[in-house]
C-alpha cells in the first residue's frame, strides 16, 4: 500500500519570499497537490541571528495572496526544541556523536573537510560542537527529477555538526527531526540543498528512520548568474496580481499555460497546473530566457 503523500514549504524567516522562494514553495506545492496529498508550511527559525522581524507572518501571508494555502498547523522550529535536545541525547548516548573543540579557522586549514581530530579524544561539552559519528557515508543518492546522483567522497564521509558550538542546533538535524516527525514523504526544494540531502540522509539512516524521496528543482538566477537569495538582496515578490508572476513560475518549471491564463483568477491557475503538472518537462538548469529575472 502506498503511503500517502505529504510535502511540505519549509522558508527561514531571513527575509521575504522572492522568485526564487516562489519556484520552490510552488514546485513543492504542485507535486502534493497533484498526488492528492498534504501540504506543510514549516517556519524553520532556530537562528536567531539571521532572522528579519516579521518575515515568518509575511511569508505567510505572501503564500496564502498566492494561492499556496498549507494543511494543518504551522510547525515553528523555535518550538522544538525539546525534541532536537531529545534526539540528541539519544545520539549521544548510543556513542553515535562526539564533543568536538575544533575551529573553524583550523578546518579551512585542511581544505574544509574535518577530519575526525577529535573523535576519540572524549572531550568535555564546555565550548564544543556536537558532531555526528558517522558510520555509514551517503555516497550517491537518488533524486526523482535528476536521477543518481554522485557526491564527492571527503565530503559524504566528513563527521558533521548535528549542534553548534554557539549553542543553536545545527540545520541538518533540525529538518530531518521534523521531516520525520511530520510525516514528510517527499522533499521538493532547489538544487542548492542537493549537498545537504547526503547529510540528511546518512542521519535518517542513524537513527533507523525511513528516509523521504528528494526531488531537486532548479535555480532562479539573477542578471549575473547567482541564484535569487536573501542574501543576493532578491526582491520580494510583487505586491499587486499574482497572476503573472505564478504563470512567470510555471513557465519556468516547464509547464504549459492556458490559453487566457492572463484572464484567469490565481485559484483557476493553480488548478489548471495541478491539473497539467509533469516532471518530465521540468529542465534541471535554469531557461536561458528566465535570467535575469525581474518578476
Amino acid at each position: 500500500m502506498t503511503a500517502h503523500y505529504v510535502g511540505r514549504f519549509a522558508p527561514s524567516p531571513s527575509g521575504d519570499l522572492h522568485f526564487g522562494s516562489l519556484i520552490a514553495a510552488l514546485g513543492s506545492f504542485l507535486q502534493a497537490r497533484a498526488h492528492c496529498g498534504d501540504w506543510l508550511v514549516r517556519i524553520e527559525d532556530i537562528d536567531p541571528p539571521r532572522e528579519v522581524a516579521g518575515a515568518a507572518s509575511r511569508i505567510l501571508y505572501t503564500l496564502e495572496r498566492y494561492g499556496l494555502h498549507w494543511d494543518k498547523d504551522i510547525l515553528y522550529q523555535s518550538q522544538r526544541s525539546d525534541a532536537y535536545r531529545q534526539v540528541l541525547d539519544d545520539l549521544y548516548q548510543q556513542n553515535h556523536c562526539y564533543y568536538c573543540h575544533c575551529t573553524r579557522a583550523r578546518i579551512q586549514q585542511l581544505s574544509g573537510v574535518y577530519d575526525g581530530h577529535c573523535r576519540d579524544l572524549h572531550l568535555p561539552a564546555q565550548q564544543a560542537a556536537l558532531r555526528l559519528r558517522l558510520t555509514h557515508p551517503v555516497l550517491s543518492f537518488h533524486d526523482e527529477l535528476r536521477g543518481d546522483i554522485a557526491t564527492p567522497q571527503d565530503f559524504a564521509k566528513e563527521d558533521f555538526i548535528i549542534h553548534r558550538k554557539d549553542g543553536l542546533f545545527a540545520y541538518n538535524l533540525a529538518v530531518v527531526v521534523d521531516d520525520h516527525f511530520q510525516g514528510v514523504t517527499e522533499i521538493v526544494r532547489g538544487a542548492d540543498l542537493i549537498l545537504p540531502t547526503v547529510r540528511q540522509i546518512a542521519l535518517y539512516r542513524q537513527l533507523g528512520w525511513r528516509e523521504p524521496r528528494y526531488l531537486h528543482l532548479p535555480l532562479a538566477l539573477n542578471g549575473t548568474g547567482d541564484k535569487l537569495s536573501k542574501q543576493n538582496h532578491a526582491p520580494a515578490l510583487p505586491e499587486g496580481n499574482p497572476v503573472p508572476t505564478l504563470a512567470k513560475a510555471l513557465a519556468f518549471l516547464g509547464q504549459p499555460l492556458p490559453v487566457g491564463w492572463e484572464y484567469a483568477s490565481t485559484d483557476e491557475l493553480l488548478a489548471w497546473a495541478i491539473d497539467s503538472w509533469s516532471l518530465s518537462t521540468i529542465p534541471l538548469t535554469a531557461p536561458p530566457t528566465a535570467t535575469p529575472l525581474n518578476p
